[in-house]
């Protein structure tokens, strides 16, 4: 996949254990999240999300990538292509720069990978939001995700 077509406004890259500090400081400020998501973010622990795969998948399918606007990482993802199915693609995470919150840019970015996923030929976007998270749930609500099951975290999916 050109990761490149996955938004239309920021430039995409893969981000690798070189790029920890710079997650980080994008995790660390939401707080939010880490309430609802503990333990709070580590360098350590963004080294293991780095790696982390789901049962069955290697690592040609995974895409940790950072949307940057210049030198400033704006957000980053953890993108897994066909799974848990081969027509579905999976975001493990979704952040956004505290900063750049608010204003529009997240669903910019969520409506830019949906597309560039049709494109490819992926009928669903799955993901899993933390239960009793108000902020996470109503992004991806607004963002055309559906619930489609709730065990430990509440499974969304958008049709595309």
């Amino acid at each position: 996949m050109d990761i490149g077509l996955l938004s239309d406004q920021f430039t995409v890259r893969r981000l690798d254990a070189q790029d920890a500090d710079l997650i980080f400081e994008l995790s660390r400020k939401n707080e939010l999240f880490y309430k609802y998501h503990p333990p709070f973010v580590t360098k350590e622990s963004i080294l293991d999300d780095l790696r982390a795969l789901p049962p069955e998948k290697g690592y040609e399918d995974k895409y940790y990538v950072g949307f940057f606007a210049g030198e400033t990482l704006v957000a980053l993802m953890d993108l897994i292509l066909a799974y848990p199915a081969p027509e579905t693609a999976l975001i493990g995470l979704f952040m956004m720069d505290a900063g750049y919150q608010g204003k529009g840019i997240a669903s910019a970015i969520i409506g830019d990978v949906c597309r560039c996923l049709k494109r490819l030929g992926f009928q669903k976007v799955r993901l899993g939001v933390d239960k009793g998270n108000p902020q996470s749930f109503a992004f991806w609500s607004k963002n055309q995700f559906q619930v489609v099951g709730e065990e430990t975290y509440i499974h969304m999916e958008r049709i595309l």
